[in-house]
């Protein structure tokens, strides 16, 4: 592989495991400004996180580098308060985030003053060890902050897979409702919420002023589903449930009927309102001069080809060249390919590639390919979960101890969001790890890819990773809960191939399903780079997939658009596994029979999602490598 270069990160968001500030690349959240509160507003029970001693800075021998991190995870927190609530954090479950170009530079000030702190009050020479990790992956954490706001994302990108549409739809069936605080605090979050809408509007807005614009295929999906939403009654939204979900003796009848009362007259008044006026703005002048097929790529935005280089930094960790991941891609794909051929007789009869395509898609349509109900595909999902969970004390030493479920993704976002995602447990023990799986159209989801998304999304993949690094106990929060995305779904794809290892795959053909989706990711490395390096319209994008992946052509433009939508994520699966693979080989080479599968798994998953150089570095000191790179 050519030499990519070093050093940078992203952190895994709140939510689904994404990068933070792609919860929506409008940064709907993840924000360090300061929270929108409901004038008057109560707050949930229990203090807020400045006051929690679990935040303050532990895991670090040096005062002044755990008081940095310590400030950093609290501003992070009291800025993306939708965040804190998905963690388990709750003294900010009365908020909204402030979206506002004042917040915005407040933020950027706030980031300029604690790099700056870090650079003169922990020089780098003066810490070692595990303090030396923490220095380094605190300034890439701030660092990849700021490139996110030097992008002005929030100007332009429109996103139908977590724009509020979506997000805040799914923060209804996720903030606690338990006692009656815990509702004013959601009635307080919902007043606040038409506030946050307006500025999410008037950034679009402002971005069109200055000729910056999405494209047509984002802002046309967020339209549709924004007519879906207006068109039911406000009864019907996910943002009225919540007091379905109360349960047990502490809600007075009186105080119940009032949370209703109340929260539908806060969707009523404010809230559909501000989601009218988005719509909107969208559909009546965003939508007729968005970009169209010959431009979906970021670099025909203005400043598109330096927020592209940063962006891709930011989540691999890596200093790259479009053009050599280009050729990495392309080179993934045909050793794939051959794999696929060796494979092919067995698992569908023919070692021909395009028969295999065929046979893949459903080309006869073959009822063995594809799922017949949404009951089988959560049975398939939950199958397979129960044979990777036995298997866990075979690849890891230290056990999650988060449990694992698996759940249909709510049908308010199925028709587009992706195929399968994973929610990671509330830090209060309050929610599980979530393996979320799309039951939408049954009959186009493809039996033979069930198994290694779920290896990939729960376990070994996702559910090991993630729950893992919320359960250290040595580092400081921030370490715990952010992270770079090339770790995080390098790891996801790196287990999709344990799981073939530890000889969980069912049959010839579900291995072959994990083929098609390695495959799937090596394509991403060229489409991501076509589309916002080389000038790929969206049209060269969904042919190339078609004619080098085995992906259900149901699925194909979905994925187009969200690698459009998330310029650079796409990039850090594949590259994070390709590094976990060669770190790995090159430490059984060192060590010989001494080298140990799980102790080898303990080491990567034992600091948090971190840097690929301070991955390396890390490994190379267990395994006793020659030259480490990184910290």
């Amino acid at each position: 592989m050519p030499n990519l270069g070093s050093n940078t990160r992203t952190p895994v968001c709140g939510g689904k495991v994404r990068p933070r500030l792609l919860v929506a690349l409008v940064l709907a959240s993840c924000r360090l400004g300061g929270g929108v509160r409901s004038e008057g507003a109560e707050g949930a029970e229990g203090a807020h996180v400045r006051n929690d001693p679990a935040v303050a800075g532990a895991g670090t021998g040096n005062a002044a580098l755990a008081r940095l991190a310590s400030e950093y995870w609290q501003a992070h927190l009291a800025a993306d308060p939708i965040e804190a609530t998905l963690l388990g954090t709750h003294g900010y479950d009365d908020r909204m985030p402030d979206e506002s170009p004042e917040a915005r530079a407040a933020e950027r000030r706030l980031l300029d003053a604690l790099r700056t702190r870090l650079v003169t009050e922990v020089p780098e020479a003066a810490v070692t060890g595990a303090d030396r990790v923490t220095r380094s992956l605190l300034a890439e954490q701030i660092d990849g902050d700021l490139a996110f706001i030097d992008c002005h994302l929030e100007e332009w990108s429109v996103d139908p897979r977590d724009g509020p549409q979506v997000a805040y739809q799914d923060l209804a069936g996720l903030q606690s409702v338990e006692k009656p605080a815990n509702g004013r605090a959601l009635i307080a979050r919902w007043r606040a919420m038409p506030r946050t809408l307006g500025q999410r509007t008037d950034n679009v807005l402002r971005g069109l002023a200055q000729g910056k614009v999405s494209a047509r295929s984002e802002v046309a999906r967020v339209v549709r589903q924004l007519d879906e939403l207006l068109a039911k009654p406000d009864s019907e939204w996910p943002l009225a449930a919540p007091p379905s979900r109360v349960r047990g003796p502490d809600w007075p009848p009186e105080d119940l009927n009032q949370f209703r009362l109340d929260l539908l007259a806060a969707i009523a008044n404010g809230i559909r309102p501000a989601f009218d006026r988005y719509r909107e703005a969208l559909r009546d002048r965003v939508l007729p001069v968005a970009r169209g097929d010959a431009t979906v790529g970021i670099l025909n935005v203005a400043g598109g080809a330096a927020c592209y280089a940063s962006l891709a930094r930011v989540h691999t960790s890596l200093a790259i060249d479009p053009l050599a991941v280009h050729q990495v891609g392309l080179d993934e794909l045909r050793r794939i390919r051959a794999r696929m051929q060796e494979l092919g007789p067995a698992a569908v009869g023919t070692a021909n590639f395009t028969e295999i395509q065929r046979r893949l898609r459903g080309e006869p349509k073959d009822p063995a390919m594809f799922f017949s109900t949404r009951e089988e595909i959560e049975r398939s999902a939950r199958e397979a979960l129960a044979r990777a969970q036995a298997a866990l004390p075979r690849f890891v030493k230290r056990l999650p101890r988060a449990r694992c479920e698996v759940k249909r993704i709510e049908r308010h976002e199925e028709q587009d969001a992706p195929i399968a995602y994973y929610r990671q447990p509330a830090i209060d023990g309050s929610r599980p790890g979530t393996y979320y799986v799309n039951t939408f159209e049954p009959g186009l989801r493809p039996r033979y890819e069930s198994e290694s998304l779920a290896f990939h999304e729960a376990v070994p993949g996702h559910h090991v990773q993630i729950t893992l690094a919320q359960e250290l106990t040595d580092v400081p929060e921030f370490r715990k809960h952010l992270g770079v995305t090339a770790f995080v779904e390098g790891w996801g794809l790196y287990a999709e191939g344990l799981a073939d290892e530890l000889g969980l795959y069912s049959s010839p053909l579900a291995r072959m399903g994990r083929l098609s989706l390695e495959a799937w990711r090596a394509a991403r490395l060229v489409v991501d780079t076509g589309i916002h390096a080389l000038g790929w319209s969206r049209s060269m994008a969904v042919r190339f997939l078609t004619a080098n992946t085995t992906i259900a052509a149901s699925n194909i433009e979905n994925e187009v658009d969200r690698y459009i939508g998330w310029p650079g994520q796409a990039l850090a699966y594949k590259l994070g596994e390709m590094e976990l693979l060669r770190l790995r080989a090159e430490a059984r080479r060192q060590m010989g029979p001494a080298f140990e599968l799980a102790a080898f798994h303990d080491v990567v998953l034992g600091s948090g999602a971190v840097s690929l150089a301070v991955l390396r570095g890390q490994v190379a000191r267990w395994a006793g490598l020659p030259a480490a790179r990184g910290d």
